[in-house]
């Protein structure tokens, strides 16, 4: 993890987990100079994990456990410290095994999360794509980052995972911009598929899709695309990491984006012309 998170959710986290660190010491009424000794490691390193300067390692945290008589709690401790780190990943960590581990890891959030916001500047948001506009998409990704190619399997995983707007009781407030209709991944029948998919699954009962159109007068300007869960959580995916924020008012920040993004985006008969509009230009 860099030094400078990009999202304070990280260093809250961090800070929290610290705070349990020095609060398991103070219990049983060591320095932090004793603690060190116990551990086996410089007075300077306690004092940088205790202030969260220094991201502690698992073992780093058992140690600071079993140095406090407190090895219960280590368990715990460890999936706090392995919390914080999920939350700023670089995607070559992730992406090492290739793709189709990501689709299926993210089956449990999208199986829990009853209500999702989803807003996209640059590609159709993935709940929403076509088995070749995935495809594409996919395999740039991972020509890009040069992970092992799976696509196949991340493809039938990704289509298997978006099965969820189609069941159970989501619902999907989903805003895109009217310039990715016409960003070309793929050739022109890939394209026109997956244009005619959106008309598609505008239909969706559980779907609510808007388009902000190119001569709109912004009042909220495009930004990063992210996807919210329940109001509780943001991902989004700048181009070396994947972002995960939990804190509660930088929640909210993208909470209020998205109400903004939505009032300025067109729906129904509007945002189907856009589309029929994007189609005929392929041709």
């Amino acid at each position: 993890m860099p030094p400078t998170s990009p999202s304070s959710s990280v260093q809250n986290a961090r800070r929290q987990l610290a705070e349990r660190l020095r609060e398991v010491r103070l219990d049983v009424g060591i320095t932090k100079r004793e603690l060190a000794a116990r551990c086996q490691w410089s007075e300077a390193k306690s004092s940088r994990i205790e202030n969260a300067r220094t991201s502690p390692s698992d073992e780093d945290v058992r140690a600071w456990c079993r140095a406090c008589g407190a090895e219960g709690l280590a368990a715990d401790l460890v999936a706090a410290n392995r919390e914080a780190d999920s939350l700023y990943v670089q995607w070559r960590r992730l992406q090492r095994t290739g793709l189709r581990r990501l689709q299926v890891s993210a089956v449990p959030l999208y199986e829990r999360t009853r209500h999702f916001k989803v807003y996209c500047h640059n590609v159709v948001p993935g709940f929403l794509q076509t088995p070749g506009y995935a495809s594409v998409l996919l395999q740039a990704i991972a020509s890009f980052r040069g992970v092992p190619d799976d696509i196949a399997e991340a493809v039938e995983a990704r289509m298997a995972r978006s099965q969820v707007i189609r069941r159970g009781d989501h619902r999907f407030g989903i805003v895109i911009e009217e310039a990715l209709l016409g960003y070309r991944l793929g050739d022109a029948g890939v394209m026109s598929a997956q244009l005619g998919h959106l008309l598609t699954a505008m239909e969706l009962p559980a779907v609510s899709l808007g388009i902000i159109p190119a001569v709109t007068q912004r009042t909220m300007w495009p930004i990063e695309s992210f996807t919210i869960f329940d109001d509780e959580r943001v991902d989004h995916e700048p181009l070396s990491a994947s972002v995960k924020i939990t804190a509660p008012d930088e929640v909210s920040q993208y909470v209020k984006a998205f109400a903004a993004m939505h009032q300025q985006a067109v729906y129904g008969a509007q945002a189907r012309t856009l589309i029929l509009k994007a189609i005929e230009a392929l041709h």
